[in-house]
């Protein structure tokens, strides 16, 4: 369990003496008996082995970094939070099955290979970070798969971040799983929730950990250290909505049934129109975003304006922006960069929209139809 917690470092930063008592150091002309350096040399056999030490291993010159495995494709923050935290990433990738032609894709489709997955943990392991339902994929991790992932955490004795965000938005009859109630997860997960994607108010910013107190209060120390101001109204609202879903759960007029019905209703919609023009959506059980394969027309227009080694999913959302007044995402953002390459054929969409954006889409995919 020991390994689970690398940040023991921040034990007690709440309150630095140092940082206090050579305030007053420096304030004042003192003979500082406090801090514990010595102002003399080492022995010489110290210097030696510091010496032997710098001009042998040269890895002992560097970080023992933590590895954190990231499934792609991902959302883009994931990479860099954990390189701040002077983490090294290791990803491994959902991979498509093949589909007849004519059919249409599901995100649940995608899937890890059990035997790649595994030979990503080592020793040096300490986390993995889970996001069900995926952005920008919305495929939704089956029982099994979680299971598969549970036990290897398990195994090698590695922390679980699971951002379940859109964990209220599933379609399809799917059932969205916290991975942190399978057997022995729960002392090893954090699960990460959002009310913006819960009540469709991200501008809120207003989310929550939930896990054991042996990790919460770790990160409650980097919170309270970190951050200086909450919107302590939204957090008031996002409370009060809460009390009225509550009252209402299992009723007719339930936000958290209703939405999710009006979602997918947008979702079915828009996964209609984009197939009139050619594009080819993946269809999510769950979140906020389906993503849409352009192969055909990476085949068919090959070298639109960009850079040459741009992928080619950027140059089409520029050239779609300026050409059919419709925006996307490239998804090649949402992978490290030695797999960009491989997934740059699909776009991403968000369906969580109103009708008359819903509707603007279609006018423009009606105008883009015509000219083909």
């Amino acid at each position: 369990m020991a390994k689970r917690l690398p940040a023991r470092r921040l034990d007690g930063v709440e309150y630095n003496p140092w940082v206090e008592f050579t305030k007053l150091v420096r304030e004042y002309d003192v003979v500082n008996l406090g801090q514990g350096f010595p102002n003399f040399p080492p022995p010489d056999f110290a210097v030696e082995a510091f010496q032997q030490a710098t001009s042998g291993d040269f890895m002992l010159n560097q970080y023992t970094m933590a590895f954190v495995i990231i499934i792609e494709p991902f959302f883009d923050c994931y990479e860099s939070m954990t390189l701040m935290a002077r983490g090294r990433p290791v990803f491994v990738s959902l991979k498509p099955s093949p589909t007849g032609d004519g059919e249409l894709d599901f995100s649940s489709n995608w899937q890890l290979d059990p035997t790649e997955l595994a030979s990503k943990f080592t020793s040096r392991t300490k986390a993995l970070v889970l996001n069900t339902p995926n952005n920008p994929l919305g495929k939704v991790f089956s029982k099994a798969e979680l299971e598969l992932v549970a036990s290897l955490c398990q195994q090698h004795d590695v922390l679980c971040f699971a951002d379940e965000v859109y964990q209220l938005l599933v379609y399809d009859g799917v059932q969205h799983i916290s991975i942190a109630s399978l057997p022995g997860m729960w002392d090893r997960t954090l699960t990460i929730g959002s009310a913006g994607k819960i009540f469709g108010a991200t501008g809120w910013k207003v989310g929550w950990a939930l896990g054991p107190n042996h990790i919460l209060r770790h990160l409650q120390t980097v919170h309270q250290n970190s951050i200086f101001h909450c919107p302590t109204q939204a957090q008031a609202a996002v409370a009060k909505s809460f009390e009225w879903e509550q009252l209402h759960m299992g009723q007719p007029g339930s936000y958290f049934e209703e939405f999710p019905k009006a979602m997918q209703r947008n979702r079915d919609h828009m996964t209609h129109s984009l197939q009139t023009v050619g594009l080819k959506p993946v269809v999510p059980h769950g979140g906020y975003f389906l993503i849409a394969d352009i192969s055909d027309f990476k085949s068919k227009m090959p070298d639109l304006p960009g850079a040459a080694e741009e992928p080619y999913d950027r140059r089409f959302v520029k050239w779609m922006i300026i050409n059919k007044g419709l925006m996307a995402i490239p998804v090649s953002i949402f992978y490290s960069v030695p797999h960009q390459k491989d997934f740059d054929h699909y776009i991403r969409f968000c369906f969580v929209k109103d009708e008359a954006t819903l509707q603007a889409m279609d006018k423009q995919l009606q105008k883009w139809k015509a000219l083909r």
